[in-house]
């Protein structure tokens, strides 16, 4: 009885540790803070927002405003995740035997995203970027480093991918762009994800815009400004914002930062070059210079 006694005991002494064990993994869980990605499909983004603002697929016809756009997309993400961080943006196009252009080159210079690229063939089809979404979809949720993720894009040969991610525990938000008639979204993928989402015209139409001559463009009849010219822009800019809008609404910015919401930072850009008589797009080093000096005059007034 004794022997049996001393048994029992025993259990019960590794059945609590075990549940101070589980106790403290919990309390740690509860400590760590979600995290999220925003995984883009270039190839959707600007087809359907080409077609939704300009009227065309084709990518030589309009602009498209990649920095303030991305910026645009983490700030919607901030409001929807409110309690989560964001590990970063990927963002996944086609290139001739994935050679980065000088666009996705600015891009991949952009703080927290990651340009993945996939191959374009003579037809300038993408090949190879819906794998690619799968491998780190399933890969980041496998090792928790993502507990949602954000998808912009509405191919169906997405569905594995959203399943693989679920398949570890991580939820997925489909992400669609607003078609102006019918669905540019397949159904399929519709059924497979956690939520959906229709970003709409009003939100693209700051960051797409046709080709047209009246458009400032870099060329040798206008000099580069330097860094420091423009963060000074930033900063006169920054005076204006404040002194027409006050220091609540600074409250209310400074918890983003370095982030500005979409329609702050389209608004600092276009006004930023018809002060400098120069465009920014893709200008990304000149593009942070301007938001350095706005945040900077701002956080001296708080």
């Amino acid at each position: 009885m004794g022997a049996m006694n001393d048994d029992l005991a025993d259990l019960t002494a590794r059945i609590d540790r075990t549940n101070e064990l589980l106790q403290r993994m919990l309390a740690e869980v509860a400590k760590t803070p979600s995290t999220h990605a925003i995984f883009v499909d270039a190839g959707y983004l600007y087809a359907a927002a080409g077609r939704l603002v300009a009227g065309t697929e084709d990518r030589r016809s309009f602009d498209l405003d990649a920095e303030g756009l991305i910026d645009a997309l983490i700030d919607r993400a901030r409001t929807i995740f409110a309690d989560s961080r964001l590990l970063r943006v990927y963002w996944y196009d086609g290139a001739r035997r994935r050679i980065h252009t000088a666009e996705q080159q600015s891009i991949a210079e952009l703080p927290d995203v990651k340009v993945r690229l996939g191959n374009l063939n003579a037809n300038n089809q993408q090949k190879g970027v819906d794998s690619l979404i799968r491998t780190d979809l399933e890969s980041l949720a496998r090792h928790r480093a993502i507990s949602d993720a954000a998808l912009l894009g509405g191919d169906e040969d997405l569905v594995s991918a959203v399943e693989a991610a679920q398949g570890y525990g991580a939820r997925v938000h489909l992400w669609g762009i607003e078609a102006p008639e019918g669905r540019n979204q397949a159904e399929p993928l519709l059924w497979e994800v956690d939520s959906q989402r229709t970003l709409d015209l009003d939100f693209f139409k700051p960051y797409v815009s046709r080709r047209t001559a009246a458009s400032y463009e870099p060329s040798s009849a206008t000099a580069r400004p330097s860094r420091e010219d423009v963060r000074f822009v930033g900063a006169q800019i920054a005076a204006k914002w404040l002194a027409a809008r006050g220091r609540d609404a600074l409250v209310d910015l400074l918890p983003g930062h370095p982030y500005l919401p979409g329609s702050v930072d389209q608004d600092l850009l276009v006004e930023a070059e018809q002060l400098l008589a120069y465009s920014l797009r893709g200008q990304s080093d000149l593009r942070r210079a301007l938001r350095d000096g706005f945040w900077e005059h701002l956080q001296t007034q708080y």
